[in-house]
């Protein structure tokens, strides 16, 4: 059986009247990535900073690396690493100069043979005198992670990590994740794209601090029980607004130029798209993508607030 690194249930933690994260429990096993979505202020950076020691919950129970949740922080975030959403390095410093420093941080030994090595991995080596504030997006994506892995920690939580930066830096972060991955990192990354969220192994799906959603990305689209339908054709996207609002139709969202349509009920879906199904538009059921998935837990967040209002 392979062995769980986060093994948590039932943590809540509040900030006044503010339940930020309840009853929240998760299970991930050695060497997984596991994806962590869900729309602003849903609890994620909240639940983060939990599990790697910086929080301790109210009430809950559970272990991470095998140690206590509510009682060992300490000893937890000695093997953590953990990638903040903001750039937290020193800008002043140069590259090398932030991995010297945070290796004194952690007494870490070899301290050169270490910053060397992060940096010809992460391919920094040739900008390594280069002031840690005049670097792009990317190039500080690559730092904070090296950063973040130099004292070779056994779980990497990245909260937002590829925010801001182009699509070529994201592939070449997320290959780097893959092969810490396996080499048995454990890695838990918050993220809003759902293509992120395709390239992990599992994923969690968190919103008014509660677990939605949880497993593998065919698991969570076949959980969703929804029915989808694409329709492809000269204005297919501008019938959004036509058909939001129908009976049946639980969410209709354009995407360029095809148009989405998704509900629950197979029999009232169809109704609602029959008197558009002729040409010169052309219909077909497709598998439901994350995006529509989590679109349509969106809109049942929402529903739910209206109903308790």
């Amino acid at each position: 059986m392979t062995e769980a690194v986060i093994d948590v249930r039932g943590l809540n933690k509040s900030f006044g009247a503010l339940h930020a994260v309840k009853d929240f429990g998760i299970t991930v096993e050695r060497g997984r990535i596991c994806g962590f979505l869900g729309p602003n202020g849903a609890g994620k950076t909240t639940t983060l900073r939990m599990l790697c020691g910086l929080l301790t919950p109210d009430s809950g129970e559970g272990t991470v690396l095998g140690y206590d949740v509510m009682r060992q922080s300490q000893a937890i975030k000695r093997r953590v690493g953990y990638m903040t959403q903001k750039f937290s390095l020193y800008e002043d410093l140069s590259i090398e100069q932030n991995l010297i420093f945070t290796a004194r941080v952690h007494e870490l030994d070899r301290r050169r043979e270490r910053v060397q090595a992060a940096l010809d991995r992460l391919g920094l080596t040739a900008r390594r005198a280069q002031l840690a504030g005049n670097l792009s997006g990317g190039w500080k994506q690559r730092l904070a992670l090296a950063a973040s892995t130099l004292h070779g920690p056994d779980l990497l939580l990245l909260d937002e990590p590829t925010a801001g930066v182009d699509p070529e830096a994201r592939r070449t972060f997320w290959d780097e994740i893959h092969a810490l991955a396996a080499d048995g990192m454990t890695v838990l990354v918050s993220t809003h794209y759902m293509d992120e969220a395709e390239r992990c192994h599992e994923i969690a799906y968190i919103a008014g601090g509660r677990t939605l959603a949880r497993g593998t990305g065919d698991e969570v689209i076949a959980a969703s029980g929804l029915v989808t339908f694409h329709a492809e054709g000269p204005g297919a996207d501008r019938l959004a607004r036509e058909l939001r609002g129908k009976h049946g139709v639980e969410m209709a969202a354009p995407f360029g130029t095809v148009l989405h349509v998704s509900g629950h009920d197979r029999t009232a879906l169809e109704a609602a798209i029959a008197p558009f199904r002729k040409p010169p538009l052309n219909w077909t059921e497709t598998r439901p993508t994350l995006e529509d998935v989590f679109i349509q837990l969106i809109h049942d967040i929402e529903a739910e607030k209206q109903r308790a209002a």
